[in-house]
């Protein structure tokens, strides 16, 4: 199978997978995502094939909504790829970028692989939890979730394990400070950190703006 009909083929798979899925965590952010992956990818000496199916495969199964069960993105990724005849070392290589990219793994500081296509797709996934569109989807995850949007008696948990990441409950708002600030550092790409500064200042100045309003200042 050739490269362009095998990317069309995992597209139709995973907008079909997809259909019903959260706002946030869709076709729509996997095709963001892929489309980011790409962009960081033309200053990156990488291999694109890896790079464009892990993007489309990234979130197949996202294991917040399986009950915290890890297993289950990159096994379904790895069936897809296997009966399209795709070769065994890139499947292996997209398993491995699906197991280990996501920001609550960034907790296992002993994590032993890495790669520069993992780095570029951890990029392009990131990009799309800050500015507007990050935004959007915390709070429209929260909503899913129904919790608070705000709560200035719950503090933000800066110092998380893994597992209190995974079964935290907070306030919306808490979850910029425990997570999508901190992402414009965790950048790993020239690009990627470029393009994460104005999307972060965007959140910042929303923070400021939601505050004033809570307190009745505008």
């Amino acid at each position: 199978m050739e490269n362009l009909e095998l990317i069309e083929s995992t597209k139709a798979f995973v907008k079909e997978t997809l259909k019903n899925a959260e706002g946030g965590h869709d076709w729509f952010h996997t095709l963001r995502v892929y489309s980011n992956a790409k962009l960081i990818s033309k200053h990156e000496e990488v291999d694109l094939l890896v790079v464009e199916l892990a993007a489309l495969l990234h979130d197949i199964a996202d294991p917040k909504f399986y009950d915290g069960d890890e297993t289950i993105g990159p096994k379904k990724a790895s069936e897809f790829l296997l009966k399209q005849n795709v070769d065994s070392s890139v499947i292996e290589h997209v398993t491995q970028i699906i197991e280990n990219m996501s920001f609550k793994n960034s907790f296992d500081l002993d994590a032993s692989f890495n790669s520069r296509e993992m780095e570029v797709l951890q990029d392009a996934d990131r990009l799309d939890a800050i500015g507007a569109i990050g935004i959007a989807r915390c709070f429209n995850y929260g909503g899913f979730k129904n919790r608070a949007l705000y709560n200035p008696d719950i503090a933000p948990n800066l110092n998380m394990t893994k597992a209190e990441y995974k079964a935290a409950k907070a306030p919306t708002i808490n979850h910029f400070y425990e997570r999508l600030l901190l992402l414009k550092d965790q950048m790993n790409t020239t690009s990627a950190k470029r393009i994460a500064e104005k999307r972060h200042s965007f959140m910042e100045d929303y923070l400021n703006q939601f505050f004033a309003e809570w307190e009745g200042n505008k």
